[in-house]
C-alpha cells in the first residue's frame, strides 16, 4: 500500500507540472503578440509591400487568430521563412502558428511533432514553360529541366510524375522560390514548377509574363493547410476553429459589414451561435463568447479574404474552383459551430 502510495503521490505530482506549464495562448496573451510564420514573399498568400505592411490569404488567417485572442488583429508579428526554415521554426517555438502554404501530407503530419488544422486553400502542383517552347501538354517535357524549390513537396511530385512515364529530368532546386524563379526567366532551366496558385502569383514578376504560359495540367494534389506544434490540444482547436469560423461565416452570409448587427439582432440560431449572441463556444478555446465575431470583424469571411487576395479584386484573379463552398460547387467544408 506505501509502494502504491508513492506512486499515486509522484503521478499527482506529474500531472499538477503539466497542467502548470503555460500552454501557447498564455504565452500569447503574455507576449501580447501572436507570432506567424509566413512566405518570404509571395503575392496572394503572403507578402510585404515598401513599408513593411504583410497582406495575403495566410496573412489574414493569422489576423483572424489575433483578433480572436485580442480583439485587435495587428497584434500579429510575421515572420518570413523559406520552405526549409518552416517546420523548424514551429518545432522550436519561433512561431505559434505556420500559416505559409504548406502541403498537409503524411509525412508532415506524424513526423514532424506538428498538426495541421484544416485546409485553408485546395490547390494542386503546376507547371509553367515559356511559349516559345511550343509545349502544349506535360507529356511533351521529357528531358526537361526544371526549377523548383528544394525541402518541398514539389521536388517528391516532380519524380513521381517523370518516372511514372519514363521521361528524363533534371531537378535545378533553390531555397526560396524568388532564386527559381529568377533562374527560370534566365534559362537555366525549362520549366517552373511549383503550386498553381503560386504560379499565377510568380507570373505576374516576370520582365514579360505574356511570354510565359501555365500548362493545364496539374500534376499533384496539394491540400494547403496551417499548423500549430502537437501536444496543446487548447491551441490547436482554437487555431482550428477560426478557420472553421471564417468558412462557416460565408456560408451563412456573415460578413465583416453586417457581423455586428447580426450579433445585435434576432438572426437565425445557427448566425446567433456563431457570432456568440447564443451559447458560449469560445470557453472551450480559452476565448469570450465572441471570438468568432472578433475575427470576422477583423477580416471578413472566407469569401471575403480570397476574393480580396486572390479572387476577383486582386490582381491575380484566381478562379475559386475547388475552393467554393460544398454548397456552391466546390469542396470547402467546415463543421459547424453548434
Amino acid at each position: 500500500m506505501k509502494r502504491h502510495g508513492i506512486l499515486y503521490c509522484a503521478l499527482a505530482l506529474a500531472l499538477h507540472c503539466v497542467g502548470a506549464q503555460a500552454g501557447t495562448l498564455d504565452e500569447v496573451k503574455a507576449r501580447g503578440k501572436l507570432n506567424c510564420g509566413v512566405t518570404q514573399g509571395l503575392a496572394g498568400f503572403s507578402s510585404a509591400d515598401a513599408s513593411g505592411n504583410w497582406a495575403g490569404l495566410d496573412v489574414d488567417f493569422c489576423r483572424a487568430v489575433a483578433a480572436a485572442i485580442f480583439d485587435d488583429a495587428s497584434k500579429v508579428n510575421f515572420v518570413p521563412l523559406s520552405s526549409k526554415q518552416r517546420f523548424t521554426a514551429l518545432q522550436s517555438g519561433e512561431i505559434d502558428v505556420l500559416s505559409r502554404v504548406s502541403t498537409w501530407t503524411m509525412q508532415n503530419d506524424t513526423a514532424l511533432g506538428i498538426t495541421f488544422i484544416g485546409v485553408i486553400y485546395h490547390d494542386g502542383q503546376g507547371l509553367m514553360v515559356r511559349k516559345k517552347l511550343e509545349v502544349q501538354s506535360a507529356l511533351e517535357l521529357s528531358g526537361a529541366e526544371v526549377c523548383t524549390n528544394t525541402g518541398t513537396t514539389t521536388e517528391l511530385n516532380i519524380a513521381d510524375f517523370f518516372r511514372a512515364r519514363s521521361m528524363p529530368y533534371k531537378i535545378v532546386a533553390f531555397e526560396k522560390s524568388d532564386e527559381a524563379l529568377k533562374a527560370y526567366e534566365a534559362e537555366r532551366c525549362d520549366v517552373y514548377s511549383t503550386d498553381a496558385s503560386s504560379l499565377s502569383a510568380q507570373r505576374i514578376k516576370l520582365a514579360q509574363p505574356d511570354d510565359h504560359v501555365i500548362l493545364p495540367d496539374l500534376i499533384s494534389k496539394e491540400p494547403l493547410a496551417p499548423a500549430v506544434r502537437q501536444n496543446d490540444p487548447q491551441w490547436e482547436s482554437l487555431v482550428r476553429w477560426t478557420l472553421f469560423a471564417l468558412i462557416d461565416a460565408e456560408e451563412l452570409a456573415v460578413t465583416k459589414a453586417n457581423a455586428d448587427k447580426l450579433s445585435r439582432t434576432d438572426a437565425a440560431p445557427g448566425v446567433r451561435r456563431l457570432l456568440g449572441a447564443e451559447s458560449d463556444y469560445g470557453r472551450a478555446l480559452g476565448l469570450d463568447k465572441d471570438w468568432a465575431l472578433k475575427a470576422i470583424r477583423a477580416v471578413g469571411n472566407y469569401g471575403e479574404i480570397f476574393d480580396r487576395n486572390l479572387g476577383q479584386q486582386s490582381p491575380l484573379k484566381i478562379e475559386r474552383g475547388l475552393n467554393k463552398l460544398w454548397n456552391n460547387g466546390g469542396i470547402l467544408f467546415a463543421p459547424p459551430v453548434r
